[in-house]
């Protein structure tokens, strides 16, 4: 009996796309009958190379499909593969189209549902709704559920070995300043960890980030700078040796997940109440200052008006965040 085919739509952010892969494993766990499909852009496909079962369709956004009849031709090219579930987890106009007309042909669609009153409550500086709201993973699953699978997400880390021993990986850069430990106070936090005889490497991408962590190594020869010498699975690989990542509110934090890796995460002007922690991690791993009213001010870390540059780490220094990671991981 042939297997009933999935397709699962995603075009966004590393961090984003990054959190599909272990609910799609937990699904394809338990539901070995159906053949899961992925459709994302090109640079995502090794994030799902950890599972050769799911098939990966790069989609290129950037140069293709531009407009409605663009979407119409990549809805042709998709239902070649006669798909008999479609599952949305962007919910955009790009993925609304083309789910929009796999249904119009029959096809059973589902579309993620992102909870926006909830999280505009939850940032509301003057009516907050200030509570834990649904973890991202679990409103993908629930995409499935929605499609008429059973689906029970176990929220642990799978377990990762070879580990490399006192090997901390510090990922020091974010999207948004918000979500940035400021780089003068995680200088002395890696090199801290440094003098306490822990490896430090460190992880970032683009030429400034590159050139700027090159100059860590300077503090000592523990510190290793990893940042733009490997190639993206490479790194990942290396993530999954770390005993720890040390990261942001960022892709990072995810990545760490994706490999069976504990992350340590710093929080800024974002909250993990949002639901973006990642996958298994814990909360009792999340670094933030609890005593300050107006966090979180973003669900995703830009500014709002009032809030640009403001300092949300002005309570956190760099001997209490060295402290804090050193009491998690002792």
């Amino acid at each position: 009996m042939a297997k009933k085919r999935l397709l699962a739509l995603r075009f966004s952010a590393l961090g984003d796309v990054t959190m599909i892969a272990p609910v799609l494993e937990e699904f394809m766990a338990q539901h070995p009958d159906v053949e899961v499909y992925v459709a994302s852009r090109p640079f995502m496909e090794t994030i799902f190379q950890s599972n050769p079962k799911i098939k990966f369709i790069p989609i290129d956004l950037k140069n293709k499909y531009k407009g409605f009849w663009g979407l119409v031709q990549l809805y042709k090219e998709l239902k070649i593969h006669q798909f008999d579930y479609v599952a949305d987890l962007h919910h955009v106009i790009r993925t609304k189209v083309v789910t929009a007309l796999f249904r119009l042909n029959g096809t059973k669609t589902a579309t993620l549902d992102k909870g926006r009153a909830e999280k505009k409550a939850l940032i509301h500086q003057e009516h907050r709704v200030f509570k834990q709201l649904k973890l991202t993973t679990e409103r993908y699953a629930d995409v499935f559920r929605a499609l008429g699978f059973t689906l029970h997400l176990s929220h642990q880390l799978k377990p990762s070995f070879n580990k490399e021993e006192k090997a901390i990986g510090i990922a020091p850069f974010a999207a948004f300043k918000s979500k940035m430990y400021p780089i003068e106070k995680m200088k002395i936090v890696a090199k801290k960890l440094a003098e306490n005889g822990f490896k430090i490497y460190l992880f970032g991408g683009g030429s400034k980030e590159v050139e700027e962590l090159k100059t860590w190594e300077e503090f000592h020869p523990n510190i290793h700078s990893l940042a733009g010498t490997l190639k993206f699975e490479e790194e990942l690989e290396k993530i999954a040796s770390l005993q720890v990542m040390i990261s942001m509110d960022s892709a990072n934090m995810h990545l760490a997940s994706l490999k069976g890796t504990r992350a340590i995460s710093i929080w800024g002007g974002t909250h993990p109440y949002a639901g973006f922690l990642g996958y298994g991690q814990s909360y009792a791993d999340v670094i933030q200052d609890e005593t300050l009213a107006c966090r979180p001010t973003s669900i995703f870390g830009k500014d709002p008006k009032g809030f640009e540059n403001f300092d949300y780490f002005q309570n956190l220094s760099a001997e209490y965040v060295y402290e804090e990671i050193l009491r998690r991981i002792q």
